[in-house]
């Protein structure tokens, strides 16, 4: 009997610990009150957590649904804040006789969302790499508890230490440079262990959607950046994912739902469930995105495309489930308030679901309606960018996406740099032709042009030739695009992609502990480097605020024996940017630009400050460029 009690003991004590609430986590952190969109989701996770009822009391608050799915470990709970204040509420958990209590916190906004500015034409946006940018902090490198990695600058696919605190101590470079915005490759946890020397020092596999990676520091540490930022004149662009995460995050091990990824099916056939482990049921994307618009796809193509993992380490997200997609536009809103970012680039746009994208981009838009999204849309062809941009005429939905990646004027520049100019096809006549069809955007001043990033080769290649770069960052800076540079492009900084993409987003020389050169002081460029910043210094301070570039009219010249001519006007002011396409000598047929020119008989050279004559041709050096302002 005496057994028998203690066996009945035992069983009640187990399905006591059984029945006890766990809740060791809810996403997002805390929210706001005051939102558009009253409705918020909780996810909360906890062993066993999908069994319990939830209750609040808390003012204002009315619980919409709660949602159980696959795992016993997730429950969503949505909430209704539409009388919401802010405060402190309390949060209910109960499973039969076991109750928790979870205080959540509702926040006041420090600004309505109509004051969000985002960034547009009248900025430059200056793209870096956090890891590679600078090392503020190099107690940050070895952070304990992470998956196991190395800092070795030696290795240019490990992580090399560069921090949110380096950028910081460099807010004066890049006022002196002349840029308005500064966009950051993501910043949030990467907690993926190095594999064959690589790691995921580039930000594109987050493992905690809100949680700055502890390499670059903390969400303090990055609201500080943000704030100190502004206060310099300097907006800042967040790069953000929806289309995939980081094999570690805790969705792969613990799927909440079974349709929360996109063709899952060949984890649960790995003999390893712990790796990556590549079987024949698993789906690589094509990375061809052209499936998406083609009206004549085939099923097997678009599946490819949207439903494939990017690699076998970056699990595919289903945005098409309901939960997903709410989940991830919670996630943008969050970091627009609770760090203030002016601008999300977001990643892979066409590799997630269309329809789901959408909604994410009207939420937004509603929510921050002077806000500014740029989507990554890597095909070549300008039709097929301009359907992705809101409004279009020519796409089947619309996007919603204000801004789109101008990857065919990328292209052109990159082949026109190698060419002479001829009479129909080759050098200028490339970006005569791209100019054309701008005709298929809606808003082409709020398309970005860059001549290169962190995915492809530097435009200098293996060379430090400045020529060419110069007459590609004069049309980039006065086209009516929004340009984009790349770091250390200001100080020739080169490499091509042909053994690693680390050859590409190499260390910005001074920016770490040792450097014996420092690029971020004139003392301590060579004498070709500070030209460079000295010249592309000059002409980005002259863009700021110049309303000619910024709202005037765009006119283009079809390339002249070998000169390529762009104009802007805007009230009564003139520029004209004067390209020599060609390696020999050529002129500038005064005549021909007589539309532009009008009676004037002198303009200033923005890029020397000299006086130049129009009253007969203007006569031009090998590759020289003009930026001529009357």
């Amino acid at each position: 009997m005496k057994k028998l009690l203690l066996s009945l003991s035992l069983i009640l004590s187990v399905m006591t610990i059984k029945a006890a609430v766990k809740v060791d986590r809810i996403d997002p952190t805390n929210w706001f009150v005051g939102m558009k969109n009253p409705s918020l989701q909780l996810m909360v996770y906890g062993e066993g957590i999908s069994s319990a009822d939830v209750t609040t009391d808390y003012a204002g608050v009315k619980i919409d649904s709660i949602v159980r799915l696959d795992s016993p470990n997730y429950l969503l709970v949505y909430l209704n804040l539409e009388g919401a204040q802010p405060g402190e509420m309390t949060l209910n958990f109960k499973n039969g006789k076991q109750t928790k209590k979870v205080k959540y916190q509702l926040k006041a906004r420090e600004k309505r969302g109509e004051e969000r500015m985002g960034f547009t034409n009248a900025d430059v946006l200056y793209m870096l790499m956090p890891d590679r940018f600078a090392d503020g902090d190099p107690n940050n490198n070895d952070i304990k508890g992470l998956n196991a990695y190395k800092t070795d600058r030696s290795q240019p696919s490990l992580r090399h230490g560069g921090d949110l605190e380096g950028i910081r101590q460099h807010l004066d470079y890049f006022k002196e440079l002349g840029v308005t915005a500064l966009w950051f490759t993501p910043v949030l946890e990467n907690n993926s262990p190095d594999g064959n020397g690589s790691s995921t020092y580039h930000g594109y596999a987050t493992t905690d959607y809100y949680r700055v990676d502890p390499r670059f520091g903390t969400n303090e540490e990055y609201r500080r950046l943000c704030d100190e930022a502004h206060s310099a004149g300097l907006k800042v662009v967040m790069d953000m994912i929806f289309n995939h995460c980081g094999f570690e995050h805790p969705w792969v091990a613990d799927m909440p739902s079974k349709d929360w990824l996109n063709t899952p099916e060949w984890l649960d056939a790995r003999t390893d469930k712990t790796k990556p482990e590549v079987n024949d049921k698993y789906l690589q994307t094509s990375y061809k995105l052209t499936p998406i618009v083609d009206p004549y796809a085939s099923d097997v193509d678009f599946k490819e495309t949207v439903d494939g993992w990017f690699v076998p380490t970056m699990p595919d997200l289903n945005q098409r489930n309901p939960h997903v997609i709410k989940y991830l536009i919670q996630n943008s809103e969050w970091w627009i308030e609770t760090v203030g970012i002016d601008g999300i680039r977001m990643d892979t746009y066409p590799y997630a679901d269309a329809d789901a994208m959408a909604e994410w981009m009207r939420t937004l838009n509603e929510e921050y309606p002077n806000f500014n999204v740029v989507g990554e849309t890597w095909v070549t062809e300008p039709p097929y960018t301009a359907a992705w941009q809101k409004d279009s005429k020519i796409a089947k939905k619309n996007s919603n996406l204000k801004t789109v990646m101008d990857f065919s004027f990328y292209d052109k520049i990159n082949m026109a740099k190698r060419e002479d100019t001829d009479g129909f096809t080759t050098g200028m006549n490339r970006i005569y032709n791209n100019f054309v069809y701008d005709y298929l955007y809606p808003n082409p001043s709020s398309v970005m042009a860059f001549i290169e990033n962190h995915d492809t080769d530097r435009f200098l290649g293996k060379g430090k030739d400045s020529t060419a770069l110069r007459q590609a960052l004069a049309i980039l800076l006065t086209a009516n695009r929004i340009p984009q540079l790349y770091y250390g492009t200001e100080v020739l900084m080169n490499g091509t992609k042909e053994v690693t993409d680390g050859n590409v987003r190499k260390d910005f020389p001074g920016g770490f502990p040792g450097d014996t050169k420092n690029a971020f002081t004139a003392e301590g460029r060579t004498k070709a480097e500070n030209e460079m910043f000295t010249w592309l210094s000059r002409l980005l301070h002259w863009r700021q605020g110049n309303d000619v570039v910024i709202k005037g009219t765009q006119k283009q010249f079809i390339p002249y024996n070998g000169v390529y001519v762009i104009a802007r006007q805007y009230g009564g002011k003139t520029v004209m940017t004067v390209v020599n396409g060609t390696r020999k000598a050529a002129a500038l047929a005064v005549k021909r630009y007589a539309e532009v020119i009008g009676s004037n008989a002198t303009a200033t050279d923005v890029l020397t400050g000299k006086s130049v004559s129009l009253s007969s041709d203007v006569q031009l050096e090998p590759r020289q460029t003009l930026i001529l302002e009357f």
